[in-house]
């Protein structure tokens, strides 16, 4: 219960001991006091810490500056997030009186409004993901590291099992070399042990080459692709490839394949929306700096968790 008193001069009859009483009775009391107030009486009224609870307008123009303070105030009363007296699973987002439940990156939120599930190909299907790295010797050594970072930043967010998402992993650089095949890891911590062990290729970009390769092998039931269930792939690269794309790129998304583009650096934008999937702007990513890849693996999570 709180009361917002509002006074411009001084009372014609006694304040102090009805205040008392009112305070006593679990009322908070702020007094406002404008123009040519008595500040004693203001005092006399207010709950204290008298320093919160106290507050001085010169004209009633100017006294809607003080709105912000109460609702701020008002906010912390009322915070429930910040009081711990909510049920949200992971995330809780307060608003004046009330709150709501939300997620962290990767996951989304159950029908029941306070749990959170992580991706696992969207609305409980399956999903065969496979990731295509360059490995050329533009990358260098300690921004492959981060590449690895970049992939187990995405395998986090999955749900991985026979039944759910599956995972594939190919490096190219001159040539092409399948780390492991899809569904050879059934869980996401030998997932993540394979992606730390991978060698740096070092040579050339033959993107094309590569491209083909995920067509005509990786989403093969050979190299564990199951029938029936989404194909995505992410293809990651940070320059020009040295071989011709397009035709490889058209058969992947002809074949039915989500088809994801991460560029870093000196990758060519017009190679990227070649291989995206449409709509382009939500299937391809570009930045400068391999430093901050994982914001692009930020949003690739909600995209492949929510597309499907």
């Amino acid at each position: 219960q709180v009361a917002i008193v509002v006074t411009d001069g001084r009372p014609q009859d006694g304040v102090q001991d009805v205040s008392a009483r009112a305070r006593a009775a679990g009322i908070e009391i702020f007094a406002i006091g404008v123009g040519r107030v008595d500040m004693g009486t203001l005092r006399q009224m207010a709950s204290e810490p008298l320093d919160e609870h106290v507050d001085y307008v010169e004209s009633y123009s100017v006294i809607e500056k003080l709105t912000h303070k109460f609702q701020e105030a008002f906010c912390v009363v009322s915070d429930l997030c910040a009081t711990g007296d909510h049920d949200c699973e992971q995330v809780c987002v307060s608003t004046p009186g009330t709150y709501r439940c939300a997620c962290r990156d990767g996951f989304s939120l159950n029908s029941d409004g306070k749990t959170c599930t992580a991706c696992n190909g969207g609305l409980g299907s399956a999903l065969d993901l496979v990731f295509l790295i360059d490995g050329s010797k533009s990358v260098r050594p300690e921004n492959f590291e981060l590449v690895k970072k970049f992939i187990n930043q995405i395998v986090d967010s999955l749900e991985v099992s026979d039944r759910q998402a599956q995972v594939g992993l190919v490096q190219y650089s001159s040539s092409v070399r399948q780390e492991f095949p899809l569904g050879q890891f059934r869980n996401k911590k030998d997932i993540k042990a394979a992606v730390k062990k991978m060698s740096y290729m070092e040579k050339g970009t033959m993107t094309g080459q590569a491209l083909k390769y995920l067509v005509d092998s990786s989403f093969s039931a050979i190299n564990g692709a199951r029938p029936g269930v989404p194909k995505v792939g992410i293809v990651f690269t940070d320059g020009r490839s040295q071989d011709y794309i397009s035709d490889a790129a058209k058969k992947a998304k002809d074949s039915g394949f989500r088809m994801f583009a991460v560029g870093v650096g000196n990758a060519v934008e017009d190679e990227l929306r070649e291989i995206a999937s449409e709509p382009v702007a939500e299937h391809y990513f570009y930045t400068a700096d391999f430093r901050t890849i994982s914001k692009i693996g930020k949003k690739l999570q909600m995209r492949i968790c929510v597309g499907e």
